[in-house]
């Protein structure tokens, strides 16, 4: 037996075998046909209706191949199956042999394909299939003339019809597809006609190509990443391993359930799990699968799922929880819905599947319990720590030009990020760098520090308002202790890794990695200031959280909302700024009511959200005192912020005007430092007595200080008298006023 040499010696063989089933049946019509050739199809006439009428019941069209032609044809396919097992064993592929086997097609709906695909090959087929179904507009093969070739007996005819159902192999993977009005009711299902689908045309004839539809919901990965390139947690990476290669030997697919943060790794671990396996990855993005409508989205799932095994592909679904997010129009539950339509067609695919999110299905416990049940084994990824991230830092700049002062250390430490994310950040530094040189980028801590930001999640800001920090230690006057204060808190961001990973000192803690500060004092006195500085000094974005979006009076909403913000923020490496917190962060109240109980359930909630977060949480309030005392329990700083005395105002005032700014040689700033102002006064009267010279001398003056010092006191309430203004109570007098203002 000389096997086949390739794919299409073999397609051919099998459509030649077709070929002489319709050529059989040809004959067979013609010799029973009294009615001229040259008007079959276009009228109906007395003579076809009364052979019509002398037909048995049911018998129709139908007329059976001789059984001696079909023995003759048993033995061509026999010959033909031989040839393929020779071939097969050789190794030679053969792409209809395996849509078959795929697809699990027996000899009817094998034939049913070739006699679909001759006309896409041939167009003489055309006018013979018209002939055969005598309607010179029917020029594809309807289900009625497939069933007369293919079915020794009517009663075999009547029984085919069930591989034209929705749920056939033919149907259901998309093989083929009925067109005409038969499909959907109009006339009899046999009144349909077939048409093989253009994929699998293209399959079949050597094309990888695939549809439409799916290029653009997916992409074909062939892996390169092994095992040992995952940089992930010990645990983590052997127990995949090990339960993947259990699976390979005992050849059985594997069905997981990813979760993690983006770039975390489940992509990579999914392609090196597919390397092993020796098999590509179609990876599909689940969320744009499901913007058409259901019905839609379903028919392009099928489509994805046929692909998958045509290419003899692992399938990773990313973003699948991302189903389960607002919608616009489409319900929770609607989506839900959704979700355990596409769980069932997963069902059946038989090759490796993993979905994958970064909360999966957290919103619906009996969805991710249904996965659980039918086989899905979960993996959770977690943020890399402190000695991955080095090592990731590390990776990610083998072979980019890097600065003498760039240290990986400090980078890890900082910036929480993924591994994804990380690459993305020497990607966005190296842009910057070519920017400044393009023939001899060199990477700078500046630019890896815009990376990183640039990598950040923004999403925080839809609930807090970023400051842009742009104040320095000589900026702000504290007393010594305070400033020491502050200078160990950056100490504390900076060299958090250093001590938690590399001295060990996570293995004591199980909560509470991050960095609660308090910052108390009275208004004004240095609270905000201090917590840009300390932004700027460690390079962190910072966003000061607004209380009037985060607190509602709706039951539950202020804890989604606190949840939205730390999750966000764990994201965005950002310090968390809450001013005023005492009105969020006040104490627990005797329950009374129903909105007291809640109200300390918020305080509960925010609690914990604190011991989990590992960045870092700074809370100013006017008053230390109405802080819960278990929030002052679980911070690491609690820092006072006095009112400055005269020393501390006088150093204020001077600091306050920047050097283009022109000064009277009358200004006392002695003078002025005797009223019991704070910073945050002294900025306000400073910049209105600027705009007060603006409008006069051009020259701001001691008249232009006093002036505004003036309204600063009315502004907040204090009462003063024109001994308190001494030799400069001259300028505070206005026409027709008393002397006590």
């Amino acid at each position: 037996m000389i096997p086949y040499t390739d794919n299409l010696e073999h397609l051919l063989d099998e459509l030649s075998r077709i070929d002489q089933v319709i050529m059989t049946y040809l004959e067979t019509v013609r010799a029973d046909n009294s009615e001229p050739i040259e008007f079959m199809g276009l009228y109906i006439s007395e003579g076809e209706i009364q052979n019509l009428q002398k037909l048995p019941v049911f018998q129709g069209s139908f007329k059976a191949l001789p059984d001696e032609k079909r023995k003759e044809l048993e033995a061509i396919r026999k010959n033909i199956n031989s040839k393929m097992a020779a071939s097969l064993k050789q190794g030679t592929q053969l792409r209809f042999h395996t849509l078959v086997e795929m697809f699990g097609l027996d000899t009817f709906e094998t034939d049913v394909l070739l006699i679909g695909l001759a006309p896409e090959l041939d167009l003489k087929y055309e006018k013979i299939y018209s002939y055969l179904q005598n309607d010179v507009t029917r020029k594809r093969p309807g289900i009625d003339l497939v069933m007369n070739l293919l079915c020794p007996t009517m009663e075999a005819k009547l029984r085919s019809r069930t591989y034209f159902s929705l749920s056939s192999s033919l149907l259901k993977n998309k093989l083929i597809h009925l067109t005409g009005d038969g499909q959907n009711g109009q006339l009899p299902l046999i009144s349909s006609f077939i048409k093989v689908d253009e994929r699998i045309i293209g399959f079949l004839l050597g094309s990888d190509q695939p549809d439409r539809k799916v290029r653009e919901l997916s992409h074909l990965v062939n892996p390169e990443s092994s095992f040992d390139d995952l940089i992930l947690p010990a645990d983590l990476k052997g127990r995949l391993k090990d339960m993947i290669i259990w699976h390979i030997q005992n050849s059985s697919p594997l069905k997981f359930l990813f979760s993690g943060v983006n770039g975390s790794g489940k992509t990579s671990a999914a392609k090196a799990a597919c390397r092993i396996a020796g098999m590509d990855m179609l990876v599909v993005d689940t969320k744009s699968l499901f913007k058409d409508t259901s019905s839609q989205a379903s028919e392009t799932a099928a489509l994805i799922l046929r692909e998958a095994l045509l290419q003899n592909s692992a399938l990773y679904l990313e973003n699948f929880d991302a189903l389960l997010e607002d919608q616009g129009a489409l319900t929770f539950r609607e989506s839900e819905t959704q979700i355990r339509s596409l769980i069932q067609v997963l069902m059946a695919f038989p090759n490796w599947l993993f979905i994958a999110g970064t909360k999966p299905l957290e919103r619906s416990e009996g969805l991710k319990e249904e996965l659980m049940n039918n086989g899905f084994i979960h993996f959770s990824f977690p943020l890399p720590s402190y000695p991955l991230r080095k090592q990731l830092w590390e990776n990610a700049l083998e072979g980019y030009n890097v600065a003498f002062n760039v240290d990986t250390n400090i980078l890890a430490s900082k910036f929480q990020l993924t591994g994804g994310r990380i690459k993305d950040a020497v990607l966005t530094a190296h842009t910057f760098a070519k920017l400044k040189d393009p023939s001899n980028p060199v990477l700078s801590m500046e630019d890896l520090y815009e990376g990183c930001r640039l990598q950040s999640n923004q999403k925080i800001s839809s609930l807090a308002i970023k400051i842009d920090p742009h104040y320095t230690w000589k900026d702000i006057v504290l007393p010594k202790d305070t400033k020491s204060q502050l200078k160990e808190v950056c100490g504390f961001i900076r060299y958090r890794g250093k001590v938690y990973s590399d001295w060990g000192f996570e293995k004591k803690l199980s909560l509470g990695k991050g960095l609660n500060v308090l910052f108390s004092g009275p208004s004004g006195t240095g609270k905000t200031m201090a917590a840009e500085i300390v932004a700027n000094v460690v390079d962190l974005d910072i966003y000061k959280i607004d209380l009037s979006n985060v607190v509602s009076k709706y039951i539950g909403e202020t804890e989604k909302n606190l949840e939205k913000i730390f999750n966000e923020a764990q994201s965005s490496n950002a310090i968390l700024f809450f001013d005023e917190a005492d009105s969020l962060f006040g104490k627990r109240s005797e329950v009374k009511d129903a909105h007291d109980r809640y109200a300390n359930i918020e305080i509960a909630y925010l609690l914990q959200k604190m011991e989990e977060h590992v960045g870092t949480v700074i809370l100013a309030s006017n008053f230390r005192k109405n802080i819960d005392d278990a929030f002052l329990r679980r911070l690491h700083f609690t820092i006072e912020f006095p009112l400055p005395d005269d020393m501390s105002r006088e150093m204020i005032w001077k600091g306050m005007f920047p050097a283009e700014t022109p000064l009277g040689d009358d200004v006392d700033f002695s003078f002025l430092s005797k009223f019991r102002f704070t910073g945050g006064n002294i900025k306000n009267i400073a910049l209105a007595a600027a705009f007060l010279a603006a409008g006069s001398s051009g020259i701001v003056g001691m008249e232009h200080l006093i002036k505004a010092t003036k309204r600063e006191l009315q502004k907040i309430g204090k009462l003063f008298t024109e001994a308190d203004f001494g030799e400069y109570s001259r300028w505070i007098k206005q026409s027709g006023e008393k002397d006590n203002v």
